[in-house]
Formats: structure tokens, sequence, C-alpha cells
């Protein structure tokens, strides 16, 4: 608000998000020059509240960032064993060997991690470095200079009331301001989208493609587990309903990570990518692991799945995208915390280049060069097919011309294809209601499969009531009077925390938002067909705590 008086402080860098992004830039900045003034603001209760990952980690970027995190005491200490991809059908799988795969696939020398411990672990050495980390700061605001460029964030404001006017006990918060901001808040994080949309980045890009990753942690029976085993799925139950597959991470102490990816460019508006991941379970491969044991966590994320063609330009006068936010994710590895590192650590050598040289508040072009011409770059340049071929003719079409194009990149550098582009969003490939039949998902049944509501109480998941609803309408009317009739109000099942409702019926019907189950997933904002949500940060600290995820 324009009449709110905010005390300001001023600092070399400013840093939102403490992913692995935000994190690698912040070491990196103070590893160039420890008298750099560096601040990392979180929107998380605590480093790794927020965090949500697979995951598989490739460690070049940490390689390159701390050449010694072996001996740091990291906790990445379950190497890849064994590798495994099925092809299930609804009682059955169908084993693809490893070898026909470009050697990009291969896992050895990866690692099974919890990003969250990760990320808590990077913290700590950050701190030690000097950087100020404040978690429970969500950024709400960006502050501009006289010329247009970004100069800094608003952070921590509290106590608004729910009309969004301040409360009897409201703090506005502090303005602070960088000689660069860098804006690191993951996928479709509500900063990183203004200043895309304000500067234009994404123009003569493709658009972005994303995809709704769901998680669960389970303690399963010793005899079963086997620590180090990667097993990736694809097929059933999605058929050709979506786009997707899962993962099981065998990581240690009897745990696995049970996780469901469906492309959020699916068609039938019908399709509940939740129900889906429960009926996944359910596969005799799948239960008869899970058998015995108790689920012990759950969240949910948007992926970034547009690769090479979707990346928008990252750097705008003072400030620069990173990670996520710019959409970095190498989609048939299933992998981006190593280019969310890589992202970070060139973001702060050209950052601290630009202020040892005088400068500030113009763009960092030095590292959109880097991250396009560097490892980043040629990581996602050569399979930045796989995903528009999937998209355009299915998953076989994928697996046999999506496999060839990653070998010719491979062994020539070249593609047969050139670089096929993503025509529409997910939110426009969204179909009418009319047009498509009804899923029928079989109830869950609380051993294996679980309602939306019980698994969200496993995430930690907590807003304080009497604040602004986070997740904003442009139209409230849009819900009821188009997305109902048109497309059976898709909210009620795209978003995988039970947050959208619609109660009653005929003329009685209304749309109820409970944004207290909100996990930052971010699906709203992606896949509403009337592109009619937008999420923005609740107060600081809300939202999920994740233990290990």
């Amino acid at each position: 608000m324009a009449d709110v008086t905010r005390e300001s402080m001023q600092y070399d860098v400013v840093i939102v998000g403490a992913g692995p992004a935000g994190l690698s830039a912040a070491i990196r900045l103070k590893q160039l020059d420890p008298g750099l003034s560096v601040v990392l603001l979180e929107k998380g209760s605590e480093v790794g509240a927020h965090i949500l990952s697979g995951a598989v980690l490739d460690p070049s970027g940490l390689d390159a960032l701390l050449p010694e995190w072996r001996t740091m005491g990291a906790p990445i200490t379950v190497p890849v064993r064994e590798d495994n991809f099925y092809l299930l059908g609804p009682a059955g799988k169908l084993r693809i060997p490893n070898w026909p795969m470009p050697p990009l696939m291969n896992n050895h020398g990866n690692y099974i991690v919890s990003m969250a411990n990760v990320c808590r672990w990077m913290a700590g050495i950050a701190e030690g470095l000097g950087v100020e980390i404040f978690p429970g700061m969500a950024c709400s605001a960006l502050v501009y200079g006289e010329g247009g460029e970004v100069r800094g964030v608003v952070a921590g404001e509290f106590g608004r009331n729910p009309d969004g006017t301040p409360g009897p006990s409201y703090e506005p918060g502090m303005e602070l301001h960088g000689k660069y901001v860098l804006l690191a808040e993951g996928v479709r994080g509500s900063l990183s989208k203004e200043v895309i949309a304000r500067y234009g980045l994404s123009e003569g890009r493709c658009p972005q493609k994303f995809g709704l990753g769901m998680k669960e942690i389970w303690e399963i029976d010793p005899a079963k587990h086997r620590e180090g085993t990667v097993t990736h799925t694809m097929g059933w139950p999605l058929g050709r309903n979506a786009g997707g597959g899962s993962f099981i991470y065998h990581l240690e102490n009897n745990q696995v990570y049970v996780g469901f990816v469906v492309h959020l460019n699916y068609k039938n508006p019908h399709l509940y990518p939740y129900m889906e991941f429960q009926r996944f379970k359910h596969h005799p491969m799948v239960a008869e692991l899970l058998k015995g044991g108790k689920r012990v966590a759950y969240g949910a994320r948007a992926i970034s799945e547009g690769g090479w063609q979707s990346i928008p330009k990252m750097v705008a006068p003072g400030v620069a995208l990173l990670g996520c936010s710019a959409g970095l994710v190498n989609v048939p590895r299933i992998k981006g915390n190593h280019n969310a590192m890589l992202s970070g650590k060139a973001a702060a050598e050209a950052a601290h280049a630009a202020i040892r040289a005088g400068r500030q508040g113009d763009e960092l072009t030095d590292y959109e060069t880097e991250v396009r011409t560097g490892a980043i770059g040629r990581d996602l340049k050569p399979v930045r097919n796989v995903k528009p071929i999937w998209s355009r003719w299915g998953l076989s079409a994928s697996l046999a011309l999506g496999g060839l194009d990653m070998w010719t990149n491979n062994l020539f550098g070249l593609s047969l294809f050139g670089t096929l582009r993503h025509h529409k969003s997910d939110a426009q490939a969204t179909g009418r209601a009319a047009d498509f039949p009804r899923i029928d998902y079989p109830r869950p049944d609380g051993v294996l499969s679980f309602d939306r509501l019980t698994n969200v109480s496993f995430s930690g998941t907590n807003h304080a009531e009497g604040q602004p609803v986070h997740l904003r309408l442009a139209d409230p009317s849009i819900p009821i009077r188009v997305n109902l009739p048109q497309y059976d109000e898709p909210a009620q099942r795209y978003c995988p925390a039970g947050v959208y409702e619609v109660v009653g019926e005929g003329a009685d019907a209304r749309f109820q938002i409970n944004f207290q189950n909100c996990v930052h997933c971010k699906t709203c904002d992606i896949k509403d067909p009337s592109q009619n949500i937008t999420w923005t940060v609740p107060q600081g600290g809300d939202g999920p705590n994740y233990p290990n995820m």
C-alpha cells in the first residue's frame, strides 16, 4: 500500500528464497568477497520447511560450489546403487533395459537425498561465511527505483485483516534494498512472475510447461528395503489421459520416497492428479513394497518442464532469475537441483564482478551468457525435444523418438528435429468437460491410499487465520459462472491439498477457498483454465513444514 511507511536496510545483494539456487548464490558471493553484505530471505518457518524435491542429486553443482563437500558433513550419504525403469500395466510391468538409454540417463555417481536437509546444511555454511539468513520473512512486493530497475523487496509484513487493511497488530515489514536482487523463489514464484511480465522476459520464448509432483515418505519393512535403489515408472494408471510417471527411491533408515508426477498439459478436466497418485500405489509392484509400512510425510509442488525453449530472459535491470524461477529442470533426467546450484554460482559471480566494477541496478548479462553457453546449457539443450515429443505424440513416441533424439545429440551434437516448440500453455490445454468422459476413482482405503485432507495433515501445513487469502481471484464470479459449466471447475481436482471446493448446487453453488490447506505447490496459478487465480505469499512462516522432503 502506498501510504505505508517502512524502514529500509541497504545490502550489496538481496536474495529471495533459501533453496539450492539462493543458498548457492549466497555462499559463492561470500567466497568471492567476505566483505560483501548479503541477505537471504526465506518465507518458510525455517530453511528447508518449504523444500520438496525427489530427489536424486547430480553432485556436479555442489562439486563446482564446494569441492570439499564430501568431508564437510553433508547429508548426502546414499549413492545410487541400482537403476530401474518400468512400463506399467494395470497388473503387470515391463522392465525397460538400461543399455539403450543415452549416458545422460545413467544415475551412477548420483545420490538419493532429502533436499530439505541439504538446504539446511548449506544454510549453516552460508551463515558461517557471514550471510544474514532470515526465515519466516515472506517477500510480498518488489521495490523499484526511479529508473524502473528492481531496487529491493518488501519483507516481513504481518497482521493485515482479511480485507487487506492493517489490523491492530500490523507490522509493515521492511524494505531491503540491494545493488542487485536475485530471485530464487522456485517454480512460479510471485515476484518472478511479476518481473517476467513487467519486463517482457518471455517474449519470443515458448510458454513454460509444468508438472505436478506429489510425494510421500514411507517407512517400510526392513526386509524389503534396498538402500540406494532408484525406480522410475511410466504408463499405468495415467495411460493416455495424461503424461507423467512415478519415482520410488530407497534412502536410509528403511525409508522410501514414493512420488508421482502428472504433466499439467492434460486435456480432460475430470482428471484428478492426486487420485491418480493414490491409485498408483495399488499396483501390485508398489503395494507389495509398501505392505506393512506406514506413510510418515506428504507434500506437493509444481515442476518446471518447458526446458530449453521455455527459459525466459533471466535478467532485467537490477534483478536476475535463478534455478526453478527460470525453469532449469532437465525433464528426462528428472533433475534440476544441480542446475539450480550452478545458476546460483553463476549469478553470484556476475553480481560480484559488477559490484567490483562499480555498477548496480543494471542487467547482469554475463549471468545469462553463462547459463546458456555453460554447463546448464550443455545439460538442457540436448534434451530439449523430449517433452514436446511426449506432448504431441504420446509416451511411446517419447520413448522411441525422444531416445533417438538424445542419442543423436549425445553422439553428433545435433537433433533430427531441430528444436520443437511448445504451443499452448497448460491452462490453454484444458478441454471442455462435455468433450471428455468422467473418470471413476476408487475410494482411498486408508492403508495404501488416503484422502487429501488426511494427507495434508502429514505436511505440517498451517496458515494463521484472520490474514488475507493469499490465493486471489481476478474475478470472483468466474469459478461458478465460467469454470463450472465449461470445465466442471477443475480446481476441485487439480489441487493436491483440497483448497478449492464448489459448495451447493445450481443457483446455490458457491466457490470456497480453504487457504489454510495450501501447500504452496502453485498448481492453481498454472492450470486454472481461465487464468483467474494468482498465488501470492501468505504472511511469513506460514505453509507446509516439511521435515526431510
